[in-house]
């Protein structure tokens, strides 16, 4: 079996978890995870890692998503979605679709935003969801989001509908309510949808039943985002003996990265063979191997074998 990554269409009423424990039994593997935990009631993109590609999936989390979503105004739910118990109900003022794209459009940029009680956020070990379902409610203090952008944005009926690309940690859920009340009624989500991932799109994603050995991309594929070096054969045979890389051992350099860096270490058989940080900016790295230095320019993060 190969290690990779499979991109499923997660759908509605399923838990993230539920789909990996599907995955596991349709690869026949236990070694499987997620990266982005996606609520029961949405649907959409879920990256899931197999076998060693459960070692990466920390890398594809500070991606940015995308995500399509519609909004109920004049209600608000406890879980801030169509889920959740009805806790208040305001009349929706008139309004035209120039002044709810205005309200959207308002949103885009930095922007402090509160994570909802009922979230798989954790909270002293615990799920925020858990302890909400246990009557204990935590305020966590707001944190500094992105949205870059909101489009394709729609009104009808009382039911709002846009694209929101938006940073790690977003949580639309949150965002539809804050939404809600810069437009003076409140607003639950009723449907959301991701989209895609950094690079990755729920248009290349396949549905659970649908899912085989040939639906991993491999796991120099999948990681190709990543800036990197190429190593010789001998450093590649040092790399994987755990010891730390250095410029006489680097073949080539594989796009461009700063230092402090996390970049990808590709063997010499071109297959993924660790995860590193930078020492050295490849424009630097460059200088060193014309000079023929053999000075370190990178330390080993994790090892994931040959």
């Amino acid at each position: 079996m190969n290690d990779g990554i499979v991109l499923v269409d997660k759908p509605v009423g399923v838990t993230s978890h539920d789909v990996v424990n599907l995955l596991r039994r349709k690869l026949n593997t236990k070694k499987i995870g997620h990266a982005g935990t996606l609520d029961p009631f949405a649907s959409g993109l879920l990256i899931a890692g197999v076998k060693k590609g459960t070692r990466v999936l920390e890398y594809f989390l500070d991606m940015d998503k995308t995500y399509r979503a519609e909004l109920e105004l004049g209600r608000i739910t406890d879980t801030f979605d169509n889920t959740g118990k009805t806790v208040e109900e305001r009349e929706v003022p008139a309004l035209s679709e120039d002044e709810i794209v205005s309200v959207l459009k308002s949103f885009e940029g930095e922007y402090l935003q509160v994570p909802p009680a009922y979230s798989a956020k954790k909270y002293n070990g615990e799920r925020l969801y858990k302890l909400a379902r246990e009557g204990k409610i935590i305020n966590l203090p707001p944190r500094a989001v992105r949205i870059y952008s909101m489009t394709d944005i729609s009104y009808s009926r009382e039911r709002v509908t846009f694209t929101a690309r938006v940073s790690k940690g977003t949580y639309i859920r949150s965002l539809a309510m804050d939404i809600g009340y810069k437009l003076g009624c409140g607003a639950t989500t009723t449907n959301l949808r991701r989209t895609s991932q950094g690079r990755f799109s729920v248009d290349s994603a396949f549905q659970i039943d649908d899912v085989s050995q040939i639906s991993i991309i491999p796991l120099e594929e999948a990681v190709d985002f990543l800036p990197g070096l190429l190593l010789s054969d001998s450093e590649t045979i040092n790399v994987l003996l755990g010891r730390q890389i250095y410029a006489g051992g680097v073949a080539g350099i594989l796009g461009k990265f700063a230092k402090d860096e996390i970049i990808r270490i590709v063997g010499s058989d071109e297959r993924l063979i660790a995860i590193a940080r930078s020492e050295r900016t490849s424009s630097f790295v460059k200088t060193l191997l014309r000079r023929g230095s053999v000075e370190r320019v990178a330390k080993l993060v994790k090892v994931l074998g040959a």
